[in-house]
Parts: C-alpha cells; sequence; structure tokens
C-alpha cells in the first residue's frame, strides 16, 4: 500500500488545515528555549561581559528572537525575581540608558552576622565558577519559567485530544475499524473515524500505527504539517522541534513535498524525516524490528544528534532536561537506551563525549562537558 506524505495544505479540507495549524502551534518554540538558554546563561554569570556580547548579539540577529526574549523575560518578572546585573540588557534597548548599577540577583536579606558580611563581600569580587554554586539558585527559577512557557501549549494538547499519554506512560487505543494506535510517552492524538476518510491527528509525541485495510476509506494522519495518507500498513510517526519522522515497518510509502521534490518511495526498513519549514526529505535505514522499541522501555538511535535523542528521552523523564553545551548537542549517537531509567539513559548517552549529567533539584537536569 502507498502513503503520501505531502508538506503543507495543499488539497486539505478545512477542518484538516485548522489542526495543522493548532498542531504545529503546540510545538514548543526553538527561540523561546533558547531564551531560557541565555537566561540561565546570564544567571549563571551576570559579570562575563563576553556572554553579555553574545547575548546581545543573539537578540537583536531577528525580530523573532527579540520577540522571545521577551517572552521569557516577562515570565522570568512575573515570577518575581529581580532584575540582574545587565539591567540594560534584560529589559531591553528601551533601557540602555538606564544607570548601570549593579543589582542583587538574590532577594535580600540582613547578613546574621559580621563574619557572613565579610564573606559575602569576598564572594561579590568574582564570579563563582562551582556549577553547583552558580546554578543552584537561578536554575531552579528558570525551570519554573520554562514550565509556564510550556504550560499553555500543553493546555491546549488536552483540550484537543481525545486520547493522550502521560510522562513515561505507553497506550494501545482500539479505532471502531480495527486499526490499533499504541501511543507512546507524553503524546495525544485526535481521532475522526466519520465520513469518508479515517483521520488521525498526532497533537504531540510518538505514536505506531497498524491501520486495517479498507480500501474504501483511507487512513489519514497529520504530523505537524505532514499528511501521511494509507489503506492498511503499520508504520511510525514521530513528532520533534526539528520535524516529523516516518519509519516503515510493512507496506509502501512515497513522500512528496511542496517544495517541488520528486516522490521518493519508501520500502519497509526506510525512514523520512521531513522539515516541516523547507519540505526537505532525508532517508535513513532502520530495521524493522527496531521500530517503535519505546513500546518495550527502550529507545534505538541510528547516527542521531544528542540533542534531537535528549528530546525524546525527556518524554519518559519527569524534570526537565536540557543540554547546555551546542557542541554536546549535535555530536551524533547509534545506540539502545533503558527508557525504564532516563537518567540512566542520559549519562550513556553523553559520558562517552565527555559530558556529564548534572541533578540541579529533582525537577532539573542539565547536560554539561564540564
Amino acid at each position: 500500500m502507498n502513503i503520501s506524505v505531502s508538506m503543507g495544505h495543499q488539497g486539505a479540507t478545512a477542518g484538516m488545515t485548522s489542526r495543522q495549524e493548532s498542531s504545529k502551534d503546540n510545538q514548543p518554540d526553538p527561540l523561546v528555549e533558547e531564551a531560557i538558554d541565555w537566561l540561565l546563561r546570564l544567571k549563571d554569570d551576570p559579570c562575563d561581559a563576553e556572554v553579555s556580547r553574545q547575548f546581545d548579539a543573539w537578540r537583536t540577529c531577528s525580530p523573532a528572537h527579540a520577540r522571545a526574549w521577551e517572552k521569557a523575560d516577562k515570565v522570568w518578572r512575573l515570577m518575581g525575581e529581580v532584575p540582574p546585573v545587565h539591567v540594560q540588557v534584560w529589559a531591553g534597548p528601551e533601557a540602555s540608558t538606564a544607570p548601570q548599577t549593579p543589582v542583587s540577583t538574590a532577594h535580600p536579606r540582613r547578613p546574621s552576622s559580621t563574619r557572613e558580611v565579610a564573606r559575602t563581600g569576598r564572594e561579590g569580587m568574582r564570579p563563582t565558577r562551582s556549577w553547583q554554586k552558580r546554578l543552584a539558585g537561578g536554575c531552579a527559577i528558570a525551570a519554573l519559567g520554562l514550565f509556564a512557557l510550556v504550560a499553555g501549549p500543553d493546555l491546549l494538547v488536552r483540550l484537543e485530544a481525545d486520547h493522550m499519554t502521560r510522562t513515561g506512560e505507553s497506550r494501545v487505543v482500539q479505532l471502531d475499524d480495527g486499526s490499533t494506535i499504541t501511543l507512546g510517552a507524553h503524546s495525544a492524538i485526535a481521532a475522526h473515524m466519520e465520513g469518508p476518510v479515517r483521520r488521525i491527528t498526532l497533537l504531540s509525541g510518538e505514536a505506531l500505527f497498524d491501520v486495517a485495510h479498507d480500501a474504501n476509506r483511507p487512513f489519514e494522519v497529520d504530523a505537524g504539517g505532514v499528511a501521511v495518507r494509507v489503506l492498511g500498513t503499520v508504520f511510525d510517526v514521530r513528532l520533534s522541534t526539528t520535524g516529523t519522522m516516518v519509519e516503515l515497518a510493512r507496506g509502501a510509502v512515497s513522500v512528496t513535498s511542496d517544495a517541488g521534490s520528486a516522490d521518493t518511495r519508501l520500502t519497509p526498513g526506510e525512514t523520512a524525516m521531513v522539515d516541516p519549514r523547507t519540505g526537505a526529505v532525508e532517508m535513513g535505514q532502520i530495521s524493522p524490528q527496531d521500530i517503535a522499541t519505546w513500546r518495550e522501555g527502550r529507545l534505538f538511535v541510528n547516527d542521531a544528534p544528542i540533542g534531537a535523542v535528549v528530546e525524546q528521552i525527556q518524554r519518559y523523564h519527569p524534570a526537565w532536561i536540557r543540554v547546555m553545551d551546542s557542541g554536546l548537542a549535535t555530536e551524533r549517537v547509534t545506540g539502545l537506551y533503558d527508557l525504564s531509567d532516563p537518567d540512566r539513559a542520559l549519562r550513556a548517552l553523553v559520558q562517552p563525549h565527555g559530558g556529564q549529567v548534572r541533578t540541579i533539584s529533582p525537577y532539573l537536569r542539565l547536560l554539561t562537558r564540564e
């Protein structure tokens, strides 16, 4: 059976278009996540002029970057956090003329002794270099800020979803037509089975589809603007910030995009990663038995960047996970990781590349190279 994967909304119904746009809106904004990273770095070492220079270059490189920063900064301020040392940077260009008087980044309190006064004075003369000391206060607040940023889209998914799973949970959904959908962790779908077309929208996460054959009623899956049309086959679809991955276990697939690329036919064991921004299709290989290994609590990845693998492990971990080193995030890995122990999976993922998993709190993990 053929699967037609096409980018955009050509040939889609109005209802389908609405759901595609909603699905895209529910995805995390990579620029907002980068803004959270800058919150951490500026909080980490507010006296570092080079960090401030790099941040200013990032924030001013496009209006989208500036908007992402404004959103992150607003959440930070609404939580009651006082401005950092570089108050003119955090507040934006309109505050550039404000006096650059150092402002404490911690809530003020009276020292309990003259010894504490002396110690505070000495430590204030230079930035602290210990990860634990530098990040213990700011990161917990930044994690709360990230939660506030992503909670809104997650609530929208909950309102739209017919079936969804929690962190670390998987579930089998039996459809009236005999098809089954296995939802991965922290995933959600909306189902519309009435009418001539059986239509499923993958709102978040990952799902394995085992579609019952019906020559008169095609089966369509919408995943972040990528439409998958089938009659009967087995395939896995995963949404991520970098695109939509389709892995074929049984049947046949043809992949097309609005960018005008020629049809690409997939056979069992082949994969296609579709970039929703450009329509580019990246082909890959996978053993059919390695498709959807998450159903057995294992994650198989083949030549994938660490950042993308962390995004998958995140759906099985209750804490927020952040890769603090951009070089580490781009290292490519191949392996099988235990999802029943996500902290162990993270260590196995980064340690071969000199990385460490730092537990800041039960709700925050930072992956670093220090």
